[in-house]
């Protein structure tokens, strides 16, 4: 067993990092697949010779190490108990781009989506496109031999690997490409590891006995999805074995699907597609059963699609319940079992408007669709986005029973899939099971999931029992088992069956030749770890009875919310994506500060301490100190995590045990404090202790505030007491309706003016105006992690508004993170009684200020003519919690009501102020990261291509980040349509 000192002096030689506490460990334990097996240490390398010493290191000691990138394995390829050799944090670099040969040499690290980015100016792209396509990475698609929606059109990753630099087994540097006879030659005469590879290929392979054999047990050629064991069906076939073939000799054939078992990537050359035909469209095939559907396929295959993919009814139905996909449903007609969405492309209008007649009369004439909308631009990606979150949406089925990756991963030839599914569907009824259906039906891979529970033990024995059915139908119809996702933990022990004994030892003897120790990913394809063991969860445990503040009965319970998390790794897309999550892992890149990594630890922790009673503060710091609480999870996360919740709750079980920090006090205290501070004097007092810089140093200093912060100053008076004096002076005589004004802490004490613009426009727009006096957001304490105080305050605010706010009468905010706890985190406070029935009343009846006058917009009670002719362009830059809870394009819609203002909505992620976030000296840097990554730098391009656009922001934290750092006055929306207002004075 290798010593904590060993790892020391390893980690001392390397430029990259070395890792081994236990949080960073039970971080990589998992992948996105059934199994967990805790690793020695991670390891970050910076270059390629810290690979070597790695390797070097594990060769002396025969530990296993094991290549990782996204870690979004579906089959247990990246989880085992070596170091695992994280790619994806430094080598992540796009080397050389060749135009002319269309080909382009990158690092293992790049991730798919952005080599795509990179290459579009130049008219080219890189084809294979699995659903992880905006976080997997090359040297994972060549692990797995990816290939995903485009694949019949493009092919798949081996199809497109044009050579490989490599490290083997004993540290050595390698080249993998095409190889000419006297290359060959020179090569096998070596006396070294590599030598030794080229002498057993010519061994196993070169025989036309031996290539018979593999070309009758091997799945059929057609199907260019198979990937069972390596690849020697088609690596075989090369012209220095096979004289009548023209294939290359070329190793990185071999190594691609592998899955790091021979050697590990550090330099991979890919060949380039010219980019697809611009114009496209999508008709969306609707089928009764799931047998109307499987039927059509040949038939419809026999038009140039670029993709048909598939979607049941289980994943469609978790659609329903994600924020982030609701949307995205818009086209789904009545109650489909199936749902096929088939692509067409042509270079012009007229061209694609002939392939569609085409399609739509084989749709019409041989298939049984019962509806087939046709989807045009913007649509295509929503029902994309749609699709591509199948895998992480049935991780949010709520409670034990998921539908697992086991037999998800078959592909049969074309012709045989109709036959296969039906038999398929016919054994799952044996076994009382009702599978999961999606994916790749064009290319004859449906992805297949049982639903288990596999806490239990006859679950698990159901597990291998059912993957034992399925391996000998796919045998039958001499299909792949593994299609794209790879062997791994899960498949590997079938492949002697389903290739035969014989081609099954030419693998094992190819193994050998490249990995005499087997130190490269053990366990995976050769020497298999059996399928029932290492899972994720003990079975038959009691299952632990967490005993938390807020109500988790909508996940049955804190423990199955994290459980969740079925490592899919969505919030591992980084900055150059839409959205926002994760921010604080797009300023890091480590794991440790993603909400994926975060889940894992939490979920190990609450596993082994369900009453938190070993919770300390360093483990909380080192999970949750860098979650900027932007909520983005809670929607972009297809399983539902909602970090920003769990980090509540466990900051609140941490004060429970250690103590509430005195700076978390100080700064929970400060509304009160400026309260208290009632008259013109004592606010101006304040002001100059905040502007002074002895004592704001010293403030900052006591409530670990960066020093580089300037402390926000307070109005000259409150926003209530400017209520209460002006408020029944400003209302219309002839009101359309009422609403209730909700005044949070940062409007009444810090910007006064935005309060009063937003009455005045009211009024103005003829809205009678009402006010309450009322408890604070609760928003601090929340942050903080003070429940029971935030839980008295939505008491208290159910007191106030629950008897008096409407549909008719709601209650209206003005900053997005206090409005909108009424409809988050106050829910969470109480259980299924009457408090519930009326807190959620009055959530549904809360609205956020911009979401009252588009709402007001679309009745037809506000309209264009309210406001001036003048001409303005806007940029908007979105608050996370609207993002997240509410919908941002309110506020865009609201800015373009007048007639010529021009307003849209900028990709800017996370400011990364996060409230007192950015404040805090600890995250200031992480915090100016954030912002600089796309925030910044979008709004001065806007600004420098148009001086007079106007910079528009939502939340009071944004705008402050923009004035910090990019010297910008960011306006609130309703600041910009007072100034547009006929009524402005």
């Amino acid at each position: 067993m290798v010593a904590q000192v060993q790892l020391r002096q390893l980690a001392d030689k390397l430029d990259g990092e070395l890792l081994y506490d236990t949080t960073i460990r039970i971080m990589y334990a998992t992948d996105a697949s059934i199994y967990q097996q805790i690793p020695l240490a991670v390891c970050y390398p910076k270059h390629k010779e810290d690979i070597q010493k790695v390797v070097k290191f594990c060769n002396k000691h025969k530990i296993g190490i094991i290549p990782r990138t996204a870690g979004t394995s579906l089959a247990g390829q990246c989880v085992g108990k070596g170091i695992v050799l994280d790619v994806s944090k430094y080598l992540n670099k796009i080397i050389q781009l060749d135009v002319a040969s269309r080909t382009v040499r990158v690092q293992p690290g790049v991730v798919r989506d952005e080599l795509n980015l990179f290459l579009k100016p130049f008219g080219l792209f890189f084809g294979p496109n699995t659903s992880t396509s905006n976080r997997c990475m090359i040297g994972g698609m060549v692990g797995n031999n990816s290939s995903g929606t485009t694949s019949i059109q493009y092919g798949v990753t081996r199809d497109k690997i044009v050579s490989i630099e490599s490290i083997l087994s004993d540290g050595s540097l390698v080249h993998f490409g095409d190889t000419t006879k006297d290359q060959f030659l020179y090569k096998r005469n070596q006396q070294t590891l590599e030598g030794n590879i080229y002498r057993t290929l010519e061994k196993e392979l070169s025989s036309a006995k031996v290539q018979k054999q593999i070309e009758k047990h091997f799945p059929k050629s057609s199907i260019h999805r198979r990937n069972t064991g390596y690849a020697i069906d088609i690596f075989a076939k090369n012209k220095l074995f096979c004289k009548d073939n023209q294939e290359e000799f070329n190793i990185a054939k071999l190594l691609t699907g592998s899955e790091g078992t021979l050697a590990i990537s550090t330099e991979i050359i890919i060949s380039l597609d010219p980019l697809p035909p611009e114009k496209s469209l999508i008709v969306a095939t609707h089928f009764h059963s799931i047998k109307d559907c499987m039927e059509s396929i040949y038939n419809l295959m026999q038009h140039n699609l670029y993709t048909c993919e598939m979607m049941d009814k289980t994943i469609l139905d978790c659609t329903k319940n994600n924020t982030g996909q609701r949307e995205n449903r818009f086209f789904i007609q009545d109650d489909p079992k199936a749902i096929l969405l088939l692509e067409l492309r042509a270079e012009n209008t007229e061209g694609l408007i002939e392939q569609l007649n085409k399609l739509l009369k084989t749709v019409q004439e041989k298939t049984k669709a019962y509806a087939y909308p046709i989807l045009y631009q913007e649509d295509i990606q929503k029902a994309f986005e749609l699709r591509k979150a199948g895998l992480g949406l049935l991780g949010g089925i709520v409670g034990d029973k998921k539908a697992v990756a086991c037999i998800e991963d078959t592909a049969v030839a074309l012709e045989d899939l109709a036959d296969y599914i039906s038999d398929f569907t016919q054994l799952m009824k044996e076994f009382k099971q009702e599978s999961v259906y999606y994916a790749h039906a064009g290319a004859g891979e449906i992805h297949l999931r049982p639903i288990l529970n596999l806490k239990k033990s006859k679950d698990v024995i159901l597990l291998k029992e059912i993957t034992d059915k399925v391996a000998l139908l796919v045998k039958k119809y001499k299909g792949s088992m593994s299609g794209e996702h790879g062997d791994g933990i899960v498949r590997s022990s079938y492949i002697p069956m389903l290739i035969g004994e014989e081609n099954y030892n030419i693998l094992k003897n190819i193994k050998n030749s490249f990995d005499p120790k087997n130190i490269y990913n053990p366990g995976k394809i050769i020497n298999p770890l059996p399928i029932n063991q290492n899972l994720r969860y003990k079975t038959n445990r009691e299952e632990p009875k967490i005993k938390a503040f807020m109500n988790y009965n909508d996940t049955k319970g804190m423990l199955r919310a994290l459980e969740q998390c079925n490592g899919s790794g969505d919030c591992r897309k980084s900055e150059k994506h839409q959205g926002v999550m994760c921010p604080s892992y797009q300023a890091t890149k480590n794991e440790i500060d993603v909400t994926r990594g975060r889940a894992n630890a939490l979920r190990h922790f609450l596993t082994e301490n369900p009453d938190f009673n070993n919770l300390d503060q360093k483990f909380i710091s080192s999970v949750l100190d860098l979650c900027l609480s932007c909520k983005a999870c809670a929607k972009e996360c297809p399983s539902n995590i909602d970090m920003a919740r769990y980090k509540m709750e466990f900051l609140h079980q941490n004060n429970l045990l250690n103590g509430i920090a005195w700076k978390d006090k100080l700064i929970y205290s400060q509304y009160d404090i400026h309260q208290k501070a009632d008259t013109d004097w004592k606010r101006n007092i304040l002001n100059k202790i905040y502007q002074n810089n002895i004592t704001s140093h010293v403030i900052k200093k006591a409530m670990g505030i960066a020093q580089a912060r300037p402390l926000p100053l307070l109005s000259k008076i409150s926003f209530k007491n400017w209520l209460k004096e002006n408020l029944s002076k400003l209302q219309p005589k002839n009101p359309k309706s009422s609403l209730y004004i909700f005044v949070d802490e940062f409007t009444d004490q810090h910007d006064l003016k935005l309060g009063i613009e937003s009455i005045k426009l009211l009024t103005a727009l003829n809205y009678e105006v009402k006010y309450i006096k009322h408890q604070q957001s609760g928003r601090v304490a929340l942050s903080k992690g003070l429940l029971e105080q935030a839980k008295e305050i939505a008491q208290e605010q159910l007191k106030t508004f629950g008897k008096v706010i409407s549909e008719k009468s709601p209650l209206v905010g003005i900053e997005p993170s206090a409005i909108l706890s009424f409809r988050d985190e106050y829910l969470h406070f109480f259980h299924q009684d009457k408090s519930r029935e009326d807190i959620e009343k009055l959530a549904k009846n809360t609205l956020l200020i911009d979401e009252f006058i588009y709402k007001e917009f679309k009745n037809n009670n506000i309209s264009s003519e309210d406001f001036n002719s003048n001409k303005e362009n806007i940029i908007l830059h979105g608050h996370c919690h609207q993002k997240a809870l509410s919908n941002i394009n309110a506020s865009v819609e609201i800015l373009n009501i007048p007639q010529n203002y021009k307003a849209s909505l900028i990709n800017s992620g996370c400011c990364g102020m996060a409230g007192a976030f950015g404040y805090d000296k600890k995250h200031y840097n992480v915090s100016l990261k954030i912002a600089n990554q796309r925030l910044i730098p979008n709004l001065n391009e806007a600004k420098t291509r148009q001086p007079n656009t106007l910079i528009c922001a939502t939340g009071t934290s944004c705008r402050h980040q923009i004035e910090d750092l990019a010297n910008h006055k960011a306006m609130h929306p309703i600041s910009i349509l007072w100034k547009a207002s006929k009524k402005h004075i």
